[in-house]
């Protein structure tokens, strides 16, 4: 059967009223009590029924959007699947929002919980999470119909997955491959138990200790020692292949660590035809750097900050401040790609931009390449220097006629995204050489592929107004610390999807604090 329509009652009871009135503090569960009926909606409900399939078996199921509620709160608390059951029956405060005041049993189990945030990923319900804030904040007056003014900035979330040196990320992934062996035999053991007696069986004791690295017991600062440990790990690697392909296990989880050992050995082993394996100098592209998540990367947010992990992106409404689109990428990869699932998510909602206050990372994202004519851009500018000579600044740029001035009057014609030669020639003869170039080949200018956009940025912040236009884009910075508030700088969950849907419910959290506290929402209330 399909899952049943929550129809709470709206106006409290007078036992929810003394709990209401005990609240001091945590007060989004008081307002989420006296809104529930406004965010999740007859017409929303309908949309998160349609997550399930339609059977005649089982238990009845429970409303989805009591589950909704539930995992908001989930993300506003910081609580455990667990602690969530717990809270349904032991947290009076749990019991308001969810309709269950003194409720002896907890209306769901971990079970339901666990499967109702599956649905929500699948069928990409997290994200219409966000829309139905947004669209809840426009009902209220407080975001209409218009282009956006938005900041977009991002900020580190460290990985759930242990991050390990490569004989570790081996020797990690073939216990992985043992113990699903094990498990999958019914052997009756512990987790550790059962990698021990595979071990025995494959021929391979060393993974069959607690550590590794112990079992190897070598002088880690010798290089020799090193790529010695690194020999006997491969050869494990060899044996465990050659067991599993002789007992014909061909099982998903089997399979799975053993390509994950392979992946760490293209990537960071080097075999040569005599002699020891050696590590690889340097890192592999995509490197990956953890057996549990192996959509974890190695990253920086600057030239000194180092992530292992992921890059979550906000973009604000700077007007009401609310976020209607985030996104998480790997944190190997530059910020401007974040930008695309920011632009699909806006898509979706059918909102525009008028403004964007980005910093330099997102320069080269779609959101900048394939603006409308009618969105702004406002960043602060790369400095253009050159030493005690002239710098590119110096030189004039007619974008009617497409061609480069340079100090002395030379004209030359430009494409953007190429690069301007003046002829030696003319350089040499030049009264100007000494203050513009040494080279014997003349000056060259390169164009920028927007140059046009970036003139425009260099020309604004030697402004008062144009400087004070881009301080407006901190508030987004403001905004990622309250999200990281509630999200914590580490990933709660292994990948990015499940970390997606993470951030989108603290954004849903962000929001609604956004409207329980903005001026138009509590006008409209009174």
């Amino acid at each position: 059967m399909r899952p049943p329509v929550w129809r709470p009652p709206i106006e409290p009871s007078p036992a929810e009223q003394s709990v209401i009135g005990l609240v001091r503090r945590a007060k989004l569960f008081v307002w989420l009590r006296a809104h529930r009926h406004e965010l999740l909606d007859h017409e929303f409900q309908a949309e998160l029924a349609a997550a399930y399939q339609q059977s005649p078996k089982g238990q009845p199921p429970v409303p989805p959007a009591q589950l909704a509620l539930a995992t908001i709160l989930q993300a506003y608390t910081g609580a455990s699947d667990d602690e969530v059951v717990e809270a349904t029956v032991m947290d009076r405060r749990w019991q308001v929002v969810l309709d269950c005041l003194d409720a002896q049993q907890a209306p769901f189990s971990k079970g339901t919980l666990v499967g109702f945030r599956a649905r929500l990923i699948e069928h990409g319900l997290d994200r219409r999470l966000v829309e139905r804030t947004v669209a809840l904040a426009k009902s209220k007056g407080g975001f209409g119909d218009r282009a956006l003014r938005a900041a977009l900035d991002a900020s580190p979330l460290w990985g759930a997955g242990r991050v390990e040196d490569t004989i570790n990320l081996l020797g990690h992934a073939l216990r992985a491959a043992l113990g699903v062996i094990a498990r999958q035999q019914g052997r009756g053991l512990s987790w550790n138990q059962g990698i021990q007696a595979m071990a025995t069986q494959a021929n391979v004791p060393i993974l069959g200790a607690s550590s590794l690295k112990a079992a190897l017991d070598r002088d880690w600062d010798d290089p020799v020692a090193r790529d010695q440990a690194l020999g006997v790990v491969l050869e494990a690697l060899e044996q465990v292949e050659g067991f599993v392909a002789s007992q014909q296990l061909h099982s998903p989880g089997v399979q799975g660590a053993l390509g994950a050992a392979r992946q760490v050995r293209e990537q960071d082993v080097q075999v040569a035809d005599v002699g020891s394996p050696t590590l690889k100098r340097g890192v592999a592209r995509d490197r990956r750097i953890s057996i549990e998540d192996p959509q974890m990367r190695h990253g920086r947010k600057s030239r000194s900050h180092l992530i292992d992990g992921y890059k979550r992106h906000v973009l604000r409404d700077l007007d009401s401040g609310l976020v209607p689109a985030v996104a998480v990428t790997a944190a190997n990869l530059p910020e401007a790609q974040g930008a695309e699932q920011v632009r699909d998510d806006l898509a979706a909602q059918q909102l525009t931009l008028a403004e964007l206050h980005i910093d330099r990372a997102y320069l080269s994202s779609v959101l900048v390449r394939d603006r409308s004519e009618g969105l702004e851009i406002f960043c602060k500018a790369w400095r253009v220097r050159n030493g005690p000579r002239f710098a590119k600044t110096d030189f004039t740029l007619d974008w009617q006629q497409h061609l480069l001035v340079c100090p002395a009057g030379q004209q030359m014609p430009f494409t953007p995204g190429g690069k301007v030669q003046f002829p030696a020639q003319i350089c040499t003869a030049c009264p100007l050489r000494a203050q513009c170039t040494t080279s014997t080949r003349g000056r060259s200018v390169q164009i920028h592929p927007d140059e046009r956009l970036l003139a425009e940025l260099r020309q604004r912040q030697l402004t008062p107004q144009g400087r004070a236009k881009l301080r407006e884009r901190t508030a987004v910075e403001h905004t990622l610390a309250h999200i990281g508030h509630w999200q914590g700088h580490r990933a709660r969950y292994l990948g990015q999807r499940k970390n997606l849907f993470d951030l989108r419910r603290c954004a849903v959290v962000h929001n609604l604090h956004v409207i329980a506290r903005a001026p138009w929402a509590i006008q409209q209330a009174a």
